[in-house]
């Protein structure tokens, strides 16, 4: 009774005291709204500040509603979670909630709980771990759902450690009979292997039976599979190579089938399935006679069946292109493949043409005259105002350039040189010297398209630029007249090309005298005087837009003209004078230089300002140089000619010239001395270089007294009669010099205990791309205290895929024992394009040259 009296009769308020347990219970908090109006109130705000403290507002609901464990709102709260974690907020505090999730019984629990341990959790974080039991239970749950639920999970973030512990039961689930579970049981099973490739042999049995399933899914995923053991083992590779007759009857049934709505798409019979079948294909095929000729007729059938019309068919014909280019298809079908690629050109898609020129441009090397056929359409290309469209282009015209449509092909880039882009003009420009000296029918046009070049695009060509044309002319002896002639109308009023100038004012001090005289034969003779001519380098001098280099050169043809011109040495003295108090350090120098030649050395400076002999190029490559004309390759053997008179300039003090950047570097020793007494021209002074008079002007030699040119003893003396190098110096770590662009440039020394003083060093070229690096020559230079000998290649094409190597010998004499260091220039032909490169090694062991 007393029981029953104290409790409150109906309709009566009770109070409640503080701290009490119906006071914890009454202030508990309201239901949590849902995630559709959690997403309809974010999306009302109208500031970022204001939806920040939206979402800051809703994840303290969420953690007060965590701490209190409350079971009943949880998957909605994970789900609102999950949404703000997609906007980019913080949301790591709900991780071990999606594990209570995963735990829990309910289905509708378990998706929003994997759902979120798939985007909260990776398996860098150790929480992940504490899934693996929950995922095995899953597996092995009676509801195919949960199952499926649980190998999605595994195989979006599981990790090696979780791939290993539950293998086992993802090969049970690729063996079932239930469709639903083995496709996802075939992708989990990729995941696997990518984390654990020992476990591959596992899945070997169950794959058996996978390319028999008729249903789609399943046939998708056995494929992604079977591609991915493929790629990974070469032991797998061989063994599924005998299932290239049945993948190519499932392709065949794709293409021949009726419509199905269920795998039709745009009216092509499940073109995912088709792309990936086409894509192990290609894997089966590669370096294989056999499977190759199996799926010939098949890839035949799809490229001629398939429709163009809809992006669908463009992306199934793209890969049966890719397909028959990889393995060894018959000429006929590579011709094919080729054409599919010119008609992708015509397509108004820019991605379409930009595909079907990176793709031409990895094959013209193999099948050059089938995509000359395109050549009108690659050009055309030129013109589309995608740049990279544009750029992918260029690089496929210069690669059809050869010896039959040099003209048109230059016709053709030149005029893209003249309209294209800043940013195309360097590459360009670049690729038109390359291509004019590769192959150029006569010294008269190659000379007209460099100085086309220049005239059009001076700013942007590369540092060698000037010294090669410059050895061009000189080589050219019957174009001197006709050169210096358009050369000097070129510059008239227009300093504003740089390289022009300078190889103008070279050319002007060399042959002055036969513009004065009128001797060109090529076109109409124009009547210039020695004022004139003067005239003009003067301006060149004071021009605002002239650089320190290019004064130098217009200085130094002014003094020259001092041997070809006869009225008007006063006033070159007069204009060599005045410069001799220019603030410029190096115009100041060269003019205190040429005042000494008048003053004291009047008598020798016709000899040492006479012209300049003709330049050999020295190959580098050995007894015969491989000449490449894109289509055809042959050998051509050099011409042995005796050394003139004159100093002869190695190759590499031409090529270095961009590369050695300073007077503290000396050029390669040649193989041979040469026995011949240089002028005293070449041997006081080359007024084309930098000069240093270091010493008195009476130390000079005279012509009487010029020594021999000869060659260095320790390199060549006694190398036939006895080894140099027997005694090697072990220990000495070898280097990585360069490493860029997939080629690999390694050195390894020795020493000899004999002379100490001499180090041998061998590169090591290999090559990691997928195709072949031709035309590779290397060039080295070290600093004037060291002597260096560069010896001939083992050969000028690095193969790819690291299946070899090319080998090259470089002797070092180092009296001093002082630092070693090098400079190297690296020029070879890659995927279609002349590369090159400069670099500097200076991380040489100790043990090299202490």
């Amino acid at each position: 009774m007393a029981l029953s009296a104290s409790r409150p009769r109906r309709g009566e308020m009770t109070s409640l005291e503080p701290g009490s347990a119906a006071y914890l219970t009454e202030e508990r908090m309201p239901a949590p709204i849902r995630l559709r109006e959690l997403i309809r109130t974010i999306r009302t705000a109208r500031t970022q500040a204001e939806e920040r403290e939206m979402i800051q507002k809703e994840c303290a609901a969420i953690r007060s509603s965590f701490r209190e464990e409350d079971n009943t709102y949880r998957c909605r709260n994970v789900a609102k979670l999950l949404y703000m974690h997609m906007l980019g907020y913080p949301a790591h505090f709900g991780q071990l909630e999606c594990l209570k999730l995963i735990a829990s019984q309910k289905f509708t629990d378990k998706r929003i709980g994997y759902l979120g341990a798939m985007l909260l959790l990776d398996e860098r974080q150790d929480v992940h771990l504490l899934m693996t039991n929950c995922i095995k239970n899953d597996l092995n749950h009676s509801t195919q759902f949960v199952q499926g639920l649980a190998l999605c999970t595994l195989g979006c973030m599981g990790s090696s450690e979780m791939c290993r512990d539950l293998a086992g039961e993802v090969e049970k689930l690729l063996k079932t009979s239930n469709s639903y579970l083995r496709k996802k049981a075939a992708l989990c099973a990729v995941h696997v292997i990518r984390k654990v490739p020992e476990l591959m042999e596992m899945f070997l049995p169950a794959t058996k039976n996978l390319l028999n399933e008729k249903n789609h899914g399943v046939l998708h995923t056995s494929v992604v599979l079977l591609t991915e053991m493929c790629e990974r083992s070469p032991d797998m590779l061989a063994h599924f190579r005998k299932l290239v007759p049945q993948l190519v009857r499932i392709l065949k049934n794709l293409i021949m089938s009726g419509y199905s709505p269920e795998h039709d798409v745009s009216g092509i019979s499940d073109p995912f399935l088709q792309v990936r079948i086409l894509r192990l294909l290609r894997i089966l095929g590669r370096n294989d006679d056999d499977s190759s000729e199996a799926m010939n007729d098949i890839l035949a059938q799809v490229a001629t069946n398939t429709e163009t019309s809809k992006n669908v068919g463009n992306a199934i014909l793209y890969e049966t292109v890719l397909t028959i280019m990889d393995i060894k298809s018959e000429s006929g079908l590579r011709v094919l493949a080729i054409n599919i690629l010119g008609r992708f050109l015509l397509n108004n898609d820019k991605n379409i043409r930009y595909v079907a020129l990176t793709s031409l441009l990895k094959t013209v090397q193999t099948d050059h005259n089938a995509v000359q056929r395109h050549r009108s359409t690659i050009v055309d290309c030129l013109k589309d105002l995608d740049v990279s469209i544009k750029r992918r282009a260029m690089e496929l015209s210069f690669a059809l350039v050869n010896g039959n449509n040099i003209r048109g092909m230059m016709k053709e880039l030149l005029y893209f040189l003249d309209s294209c882009e800043p940013e195309f003009k360097a590459d360009c420009a670049s690729g038109v010297f390359l291509a004019a000296e590769k192959y150029a029918p006569s010294k008269r046009w190659h000379i007209d398209t460099i100085m086309r070049v220049l005239t059009t695009a001076g700013s942007y060509v590369r540092d060698d630029a000037v010294p090669n044309l410059i050895q061009l002319i000189t080589n050219s002896v019957e174009m001197h007249a006709y050169t210096v002639q358009r050369l000097y109308k070129a510059i008239l009023g227009d300093y504003s090309q740089q390289p022009l100038v300078q190889v103008a004012a070279w050319c002007i001090g060399e042959y002055g005298d036969l513009l004065v005289s009128g001797q060109c034969e090529e076109e109409e003779p124009i009547q210039v005087t020695e004022d004139e001519v003067l005239d003009i380098l003067e301006s060149v001098l004071i021009s605002n837009m002239s650089t320190s280099v290019t004064r130098g050169y217009a200085l130094t043809a002014i003094m020259k003209l001092s041997t070809r011109f006869t009225c008007t040495v006063n006033r070159i003295k007069k204009v060599v004078s005045i410069y001799g108090s220019s603030i410029d350090v190096e115009l100041q120098q060269r003019a205190v230089e040429y005042n000494a030649l008048f003053k004291k050395y009047d008598h020798m400076r016709s000899a040492l300002l006479e012209r300049m002999p003709v330049m050999e190029k020295v190959t580098t490559n050995g007894p015969s140089e491989i000449v490449q004309t894109n289509g055809e390759t042959e050998p051509a053997p050099l011409e042995t000619k005796p050394p003139p008179s004159g100093p002869q300039p190695t190759s590499q003090a031409n090529d270095l010239l961009d590369l050695l950047g300073g007077n503290d570097i000396t050029p390669v020793i040649p193989t041979a001395p040469t026995s011949k007494p240089a002028s005293a021209g070449g041997e006081l002074l080359d007024l084309l270089g930098d000069i240093t008079l270091t010493g008195a002007p009476a130390a000079a030699p005279t012509p009487a007294s010029v020594p021999q040119i000869t060659q260095p003893p320790f390199l060549l003396d006694g190398l036939s009669s006895q080894p140099l190098f027997n005694d090697i110096a072990p220990g000495i770590p070898s280097i990585t010099a360069y490493s860029k662009n997939g080629l690999k440039i390694e050195f390894t020394f020795e020493r000899s205990n004999t002379n100490p003083s001499v180090t041998v060093i061998t590169i090591q070229a290999s090559n990691s791309t997928e195709l072949d690096m031709t035309d590779f020559v290397f060039q080295a230079a070290v600093p004037k205290t060291f002597q260096l000998q560069l010896l001939s290649p083992s050969s000028s094409v690095v193969p790819a895929f690291n299946t070899g190597t090319i080998t090259q010998v470089i002797k070092v004499l180092n009296p001093q024992k002082q630092q070693l260091r090098m400079r190297i220039k690296l020029t070879y032909n890659h995927k279609g394009s002349a590369m090159q490169d400069l670099a500097e090694v200076n991380n040489f062991p100790p043990q090299s040259w202490q």
